[in-house]
C-alpha cells in the first residue's frame, strides 16, 4: 500500500446530505460458482446512475472463488474491480493481460465489445473486493475497447487531520486527484479507512448536488447524520438540491466505500453483459458476440 500523506486542504461540508434509505445486498453467484453479494442491482441503475451494478465478494473459503470468471463478453459500459485481498488474472480478447492483487484496480472499457476472463491466482487464503459498472455515454458505447491495471502503490491516498486514511481510486478528495478520472461521469470512488482508537473519526467530502451518490460499509459502522449505516449496507444518499457534500461518523476500525457520480440521464437498455440504450442495439450486441466480433 502506497503512504499516505498529510490532506493538503481542509474541507468543511456545510449542508451535509442526509440517507435517504438503507439497502442490504442480494447473496448470489456468478461466473463459475463465485459466491458473491449484489448490492446495486438493476432496479436500483436509475437511481444510481450512471453506476449499473456493484458487487461486493470476501470469503476465505477456496471453493467460493476457485471458479473464477471464465470468458464472457461485455459491451457498452465500464466495469471497476478493487481487489482489498486476493490474485486475480485478467485475459481478454484484445490482448491486455494484468494481475489484479491486494489493493490493485482494474479499470476496464468494453465499449465496443471483448471478451475477457478473470481467474484466481491462488488455491486458498482470502479473496476480497468490488466490482464496480460505470455506464458509458451513448456517444462512447461503440469506442474501442481499453484497459489498464492500477497497482496499490499507484492510488494516491492522504490522511486527514481526523487521522482518516483516504485511498483516491477516482474523482478527488481533499485536493489529492484519484489514479483516474472520467470527463462525463466524473466518478469519484474512494477508499475510506477509519482509525482503529479514539472515536474513529470523522470523514467530510464536498459531492456536487446533482450527482448520485452511495456509501457502503465493510467494515465496522458509521452514522450518516442521524442514520446508524452497519456492516454490509449500502446508504443511499439524498439528492438534496441545496446539499454541498456528505459527512460520515465512524466507529474505530471502520471501512467504507464512498462513490458518486454525475448521473448520463439516458435511456438504459440491458441484456446480461450488453447495457446499451435501445433494445436494438442489444439485438445487434448480441448478434455481433454470436458472430465472433467481440476480438482484437
Amino acid at each position: 500500500m502506497s503512504s499516505a500523506v498529510v490532506a493538503p486542504a481542509t474541507i468543511a461540508v456545510e449542508r451535509p446530505r442526509s440517507v435517504e434509505r438503507l439497502v442490504q445486498g442480494m447473496a448470489t453467484s456468478d461466473g463459475a460458482g463465485v459466491k458473491l453479494t449484489r448490492v446495486l442491482t438493476q432496479p436500483l441503475q436509475r437511481r444510481l446512475d450512471p453506476f449499473l451494478m456493484l458487487d461486493a465478494f470476501g470469503t476465505d473459503r477456496p471453493e467460493d472463488y476457485i471458479g473464477g470468471f471464465p470468458d464472457h463478453p461485455h459491451r457498452g459500459f465500464e466495469t471497476v474491480t478493487y481487489m482489498i485481498a486476493g490474485r486475480m488474472r485478467h485475459r481478454d480478447s484484445f490482448g491486455h493481460e494484468g494481475l489484479l492483487q491486494n489493493g490493485g484496480v482494474q479499470w476496464m472499457t468494453a465499449g465496443r465489445g471483448l471478451v475477457h476472463s478473470e481467474l484466481p491466482e491462488q488455491e486458498e487464503g482470502a479473496m476480497e473486493g468490488f466490482q464496480l459498472w460505470l455506464n458509458l455515454p451513448a456517444k462512447d458505447k461503440m469506442t474501442e475497447p481499453w484497459y489498464r491495471d492500477i497497482q496499490s502503490a499507484e492510488i494516491p491516498e492522504l490522511t486527514t487531520a481526523e487521522g482518516v486514511t483516504v485511498r483516491v481510486i477516482a474523482g478527488e478528495s481533499h485536493g489529492v486527484a484519484g489514479a483516474m478520472q472520467r470527463e462525463h461521469t466524473e466518478p469519484l470512488y474512494l477508499d475510506l479507512h477509519f482509525a482503529n482508537e479514539g472515536t474513529g473519526g470523522r470523514f467530510e467530502q464536498p459531492l456536487p448536488a446533482g450527482h448520485n451518490a452511495f456509501v457502503y460499509v465493510y467494515r465496522g459502522a458509521l452514522r450518516i447524520g442521524a442514520t446508524a449505516v452497519p456492516v454490509q449496507r449500502m446508504a443511499i444518499l439524498a439528492n438534496t438540491p441545496s446539499s454541498d457534500g456528505v459527512v460520515l461518523e465512524a466507529e474505530p476500525g471502520t471501512k467504507a466505500i464512498l462513490i458518486a457520480g454525475r448521473p448520463l440521464n439516458e435511456p438504459i437498455a440491458q441484456y446480461g453483459p450488453f447495457v446499451m440504450n435501445t433494445n436494438e442495439q442489444i439485438f445487434q450486441a448480441v448478434e455481433d458476440f454470436r458472430a465472433g466480433k467481440f476480438g482484437g
